[in-house]
């Protein structure tokens, strides 16, 4: 079973993206853009205040009627943050995703921000860790066929 913290090392692009709640939701755009991307974290003095999605965005500016370079990212970011520790499992992960309908999760080791995982993340690993049972039990059954 995976834990978080095995995830974050396989991550080709570690470093977590944040932006300020002053910056303008056409800012943090930019940012997902460049770095395709779909969430950056809000953070101010070093503390994390909320949390900016694709998903923000098209509910809170484009269907609003707002405009991107106009709106402050701390008008349209969810506040309420979850997040999860480097010991929990992926499919731990995987369930509060389920439940709460998320695609992102920051890791906090103790009060320390040391990554994001996304729903994609999470895929991948899965999938690597079935090809790797499937390549076990074809070893095995092919090792005792006579």
């Amino acid at each position: 079973m995976t834990v978080v913290a095995e995830i974050l090392k396989a991550k080709a692009h570690a470093a977590v993206q944040t932006i300020a709640p002053d910056a303008s939701v056409l800012d943090a755009l930019r940012i997902m853009a460049e770095r395709q991307i779909g969430a950056l974290l809000v953070v101010q003095d070093g503390r994390i205040e909320g949390i900016l999605t694709e998903r923000d965005y098209a509910r809170k500016i484009a269907l609003l009627g707002r405009t991107s370079a106009d709106t402050p990212v701390r008008e349209v970011m969810t506040r309420s943050v979850m997040f999860v520790h480097p010991h929990q499992t992926s499919e731990q992960c995987m369930q509060i995703m389920t439940d709460k309908r998320l695609r992102h999760l920051p890791v906090l080791d103790g009060e320390q921000l040391i990554g994001i995982i996304s729903i994609g993340d999470l895929v991948a690993d899965i999938i690597s860790e079935q090809k790797f049972i499937i390549e076990q039990m074809t070893h095995y059954i092919g090792g005792n066929v006579r």
